[in-house]
């Protein structure tokens, strides 16, 4: 099994590209340290590797968030192995449903809501997961989109500008209702 390996815009995070299904089209998967990781027997594996801060499961990679107690060079080699080992198990990646973030906006706001969410499924999600995260839709309330960075976007020195400039210069474009975007951790 090769296991490719890609930088992030996070130095702390690395994608790792198994070369094949990791969630599919099952969606994405984010667990942080101390989180409970009892449905997930890949980011179980992960989390207890001394220095990993976070696992995020996309549709085909993986990235892992180091802390400051441990370098790459140190902690990649045991990331392979620990992605290597459990896909050579047969293990499944995720079991159960995710308890989903509930969705916050006026039922008034429904039209809106749905273009916003067509724009972040068409043109920036892709883009964020090439980079190894995602970016999740999580209320609309007086103009301002609440969005959720997750992956390598979660923490990364650039993950504001891209939600000021990018996402929300776009949303405001196509949606006159959009005044802003903010990001939130729930």
């Amino acid at each position: 099994m090769f296991i490719e390996t890609e930088g992030t815009p996070n130095p702390a995070t690395l994608k790792f590209l198994p070369g094949r299904d990791v969630m599919g089209a099952a969606g994405t998967a984010d667990f942080v340290a101390g989180d409970d990781t009892s449905r997930s027997f890949l980011a179980h594996r992960l989390l207890a590797l001394p220095g990993v801060a976070r696992a995020f499961l996309g549709s085909d990679f993986i990235t892992v968030t180091k802390d400051d107690s441990v370098e790459w060079q140190a902690l990649r080699p045991q990331v392979l192995g620990a992605i290597m080992e459990h896909f050579l198990a047969g293990l499944p990646v995720i079991e159960g449903e995710d308890a989903a973030g509930e969705e916050d906006y006026d039922p008034a706001d429904a039209e809106a809501v749905a273009q916003i969410k067509e724009l972040l499924d068409t043109r920036v999600r892709p883009a964020v997961a090439g980079d190894g995260g995602d970016i999740v839709f999580r209320g609309f309330r007086d103009g301002v989109v609440r969005l959720k960075m997750q992956g390598a976007c979660s923490g990364c020195p650039s993950s504001r500008a891209t939600l000021k400039h990018g996402v929300e210069n776009m949303l405001r474009h196509y949606i006159p209702e959009v005044l802003a975007v903010e990001q939130v951790e729930a």
